[in-house]
This record gives structure tokens, sequence and C-alpha cells, in this order.
């Protein structure tokens, strides 16, 4: 049986293990972190992500987890809608689907309930990749793979081994904020509201909770200190119910990061042995909701190249080597990640904008546009969320 390893048991590298798993490969997971608890936030499975989890058996149960209702879109901080959507109007442009937004964890739970037991090793760091001999050096060893996938995130230290000259993540210009609420009876819209310079986002989940995220453009190594309480003193005086929702927050579930993305893109998304996936071939700002879409996208279109298990030969030569089996991986991944990686960097330039006049002018643009042309508002991702899976 053919062997791959993965490196990193994020939300990629799950899906990639599956993926794999499915097809006949022998997969094992090495995964640094001491649990699979996943950091404390949620995320969007957009239409696209969806329909790669259908292939690997699992789109129909993340479904089951949505609870957005109702109009969203994007408001001013005093509340005024700028542009407004639905999730109908979504479903009718995506073939049914719309936008499943949910805890981590549980996108993380539902993918790890697909894996053969034992698949994933935690507390086991790779310190070396060898990409042309497919070898992966351990605590207690080496290891040999016909493939062997990074998705050990933006800060990657394979990637930095495969491409040593190529540019590291840059700073995006913001500071991210991400919190878990208790959200009783408030309204189950996703939305975001931007200011000078600040955004606050709501994303309703199942079982009656929210979370929110926020981001100020402010210089990079900030932090300390409460956070919740910086939370409140940046947004209490905005629209309802963000006031009210901050006030049901708990300082510990707080958490704030500097937004970092991989401005420069790869020259290929593979070498040798290895394929480079998720954050670690393409990290991105969160501005359109695609960092774990795409990760999910890579890992099934990295499944359908890789092919069933005993056909891929690894290596670097002849017609099946594993150099240029990969190379159809970075043909069908590296342009579109690359457009997504631009398209959401240019939207966190805009909500930054801090002048005043700079700001009134963005705000009537995106109404104006809104109100004159909404189905152009509405088609603006048809790109994005009308991507299909690779045919079986």
């Amino acid at each position: 049986m053919t062997r791959a390893v993965v490196i990193g048991a994020g939300i990629g590298g799950l899906t990639a293990a599956v993926a794999l798993q499915r097809r006949g490969w022998d997969v094992t997971v090495f995964e640094r972190a001491a649990s699979l608890e996943p950091v404390g936030s949620g995320l969007a499975v957009a239409a696209n992500a969806l329909k790669a989890l259908d292939t690997i058996g699992a789109g129909d149960e993340i479904r089951e987890l949505s609870a957005v209702q109702g109009a969203g879109g994007i408001r001013r901080s005093d509340g005024r809608w700028l542009v407004r959507t639905s999730v109908e109007a979504a479903s009718a442009r995506n073939g049914g689907d719309s936008v499943v937004l949910l805890r981590r964890a549980d996108l993380v739970d539902a993918l790890s309930s697909h894996l053969a037991p034992g698949t994933v090793r935690l507390n086991t760091e790779v310190s070396e990749v060898d990409a042309e001999a497919g070898l992966v050096t351990l605590p207690d060893g080496r290891v040999e793979a016909d493939l062997v996938v990074a998705a050990d995130g933006i800060h990657s230290p394979v990637r930095s081994a495969l491409f040593p000259g190529h540019p590291a993540p840059r700073y995006a210009g913001v500071t991210s904020w991400r919190v878990l609420i208790p959200a009783e009876g408030v309204p189950g819209q996703a939305y975001e509201s931007w200011g000078r310079g600040r955004v606050f986002g709501v994303m309703p989940l199942a079982g009656g909770t929210s979370y929110c995220y926020a981001t100020d453009t402010v210089p990079a190594g900030g932090g300390g200190g409460d956070q919740l309480a910086e939370l409140r003193r940046l947004f209490g005086d905005w629209h309802s119910p963000i006031p009210e929702l901050l006030a049901a927050a708990s300082p510990e579930k707080v958490l704030r990061n500097d937004v970092h993305h991989l401005a420069t893109p790869l020259p290929a998304m593979h070498r040798g042995r290895v394929a480079l996936l998720g954050d670690a071939a393409h990290a991105m700002t969160p501005n359109v909701g695609q960092g774990a879409c795409q990760a999910i996208e890579d890992a099934v279109v990295l499944a359908h190249v890789a092919g069933d298990g005993g056909r891929f030969t690894g290596g670097t030569g002849g017609p099946t080597g594993g150099n240029d089996v990969l190379a159809g991986y970075t043909a069908a991944r590296l342009e579109r990640t690359s457009k997504i990686v631009a398209r959401s960097a240019s939207i966190c330039r805009v909500t930054r904008m801090r002048g005043p006049l700079a700001v009134r002018l963005r705000d009537t643009m995106m109404a104006l546009s809104w109100r004159l042309a909404p189905s152009s508002v509405n088609g603006a991702m048809d790109e994005v969320f009308g991507w299909t899976p690779p045919a079986p």
C-alpha cells in the first residue's frame, strides 16, 4: 500500500488524510500539539468547501450545523446597512448551498470521525523533511513516504526549507480578536460592520452561540492586558447587539493575533514528493472567509491528483513519478489560490481606511453599488463559490 505522511492536524491536514485514506492510501498524521482541541473560534464553510467535503462523505453532516437565518451583509458602525443579502439569495446562486458557520472544533471532530483509528500521532514534531527521498525525521527516527503533505501552517518550516529564498508571510496591517459568546435570543444574522479602520463581525452558530471577530489597523506586536476591555473600548459604542454581545463575553475566551499573509505567491505548491497545503501554501487574510475553504479544496484536489494507493510510485522521474504527478496539483491550485489571496488582501486594505472622507466615499460607493446593481454585488464571489471538485 502506498504511504502518505501528513504534517499538521488542522482542517487541511485532516481533510487530506481522510481523502487519501478513501483512495486506499496508508496515512499517518503527525501533529506536534498534545491534543486535537483547536483554538476556540468559529469558521465559515462556504459552498465551494461544502462540495469538496461531499467528495469525502462529510458535506451533509456539516450542512446540518447551519444556524444562519434571514438577511446579512455589511453595515456601518451605526447599524445602517451598506450591502444586504440573504441565505435564500446565496443558495439560489450556489446550487442550494449557502454558507455554514460553525465552531472550528465541530469541523475537526467531524473530519476526525472519518479517519481510521490510530491515524493521528499527537505530540510528535517533524524536524526535517527530505523532499526528494520522502524522508520525514521524527524524534524517534525517520519515516519514508511516497507522498508528504505539509499542512504545517502559516509559518511552515517545510515551506521555508523547500523555498528558502521566498519572502516570509507579511503583516497585513491589522490585528484581530476572536471570541465565542453565549448569545441566546440574538437574531441569526451574519454580518460585518465597518468603521474607520475597524471591523466587527458576528456569526451565529448552532446551540445559541455567536462567534464574533474584530480587526483594528494598528502596528504589529501589540497585545497584553485585558483584551475584552480593549474590545469594549473600541466597539462599545457601535450598533446593537455588539455592545450586548461584548457585555456577555468572558475575558479568558478572547484571542488576539496579528494578521499575516503570504503576499508573494510561491513558484509551486510542491517539490519532490512534498505537497504544500492550506496556510503553508497560500496564507491569506480572513476578509473573504476562504482560509479553511481553500485548504479543504487543496486536500481533495491533491487526493484526486495522487490517485488510488498503489498507483503513485513516488520519486521525481518517469510518467508517474511524484514530482510529475504533483505538478498537476500545482497546476490545479496555484493560480486559483493566488487570486483569492490577492482579493482578500485588497478587501483588507479597504477596511483599513481611516480618513473621514475616504471612509465616507467607500461607504457611499458600496451602498450605491448595492442599490443600483445588486446582482453584480451578489455575484462578486461566484468565481470562488462556484468551484466544483474534480470528477472521480
